[in-house]
């Protein structure tokens, strides 16, 4: 299954401003285009229980898109999920990939945050990032990927520039 990591970030890696749980102090309006162009092109959806708390409240459950949320405690979350649209597992990346294989899901957009990302990475599941880069620097936030041993090489498919303010919308490969 091809997996897509999407995400914003400031020059200096930081997804979110200060003690901010979501990126409406980051994402230029650009992006924010682009972001919620790239949900409704893709039918599944994976992030972890912080981001689902973000963006819960601004989500539509469709049927033709299946969101999972990756937590150590899908029970607490059952009143949340919506069989077949909102899922709840605290499966490893690589067996959750190949339970959805199954179901003849064949792309997934990774929308993090930093502990589900870094969980993606570590198990070489990552095909692409696609990271929007806003040319802002915060000195607090949330960062990209936890703090952990990784060493990835990428390969530049595409980049673009999305406004004046030189908001960069960069698309890789993962070697």
């Amino acid at each position: 299954m091809k997996v897509i990591l999407v995400m914003v970030a400031t020059i200096n890696g930081k997804t979110t401003k200060g003690n901010s749980p979501g990126t409406t102090d980051l994402a230029s309006i650009e992006d924010q285009d682009y972001f919620f162009q790239t949900l409704q092109d893709n039918n599944l959806l994976i992030m972890g229980s912080k981001t689902y708390e973000v963006a819960k409240k601004n989500m539509e459950h469709t049927s033709d898109r299946l969101r999972i949320v990756m937590t150590s405690r899908p029970q607490d979350y059952q009143k949340d999920a919506v069989a077949g649209k909102l899922e709840f597992n605290s499966l490893s990346p690589r067996v959750l990939l190949e339970s959805l294989e199954k179901k003849e899901f064949t792309q997934a957009i990774l929308l993090g945050g930093e502990k589900t990302n870094t969980a993606f990475l570590k198990e070489n599941l990552v095909n692409e990032i696609w990271l929007t880069l806003e040319p802002k620097i915060f000195g607090k936030g949330n960062d990209l990927l936890s703090s952990v041993e990784l060493d990835l090489n990428l390969q530049l498919l595409q980049s673009e520039k999305l406004n004046d303010a030189g908001t960069l919308l960069l698309k890789y490969e993962v070697n």
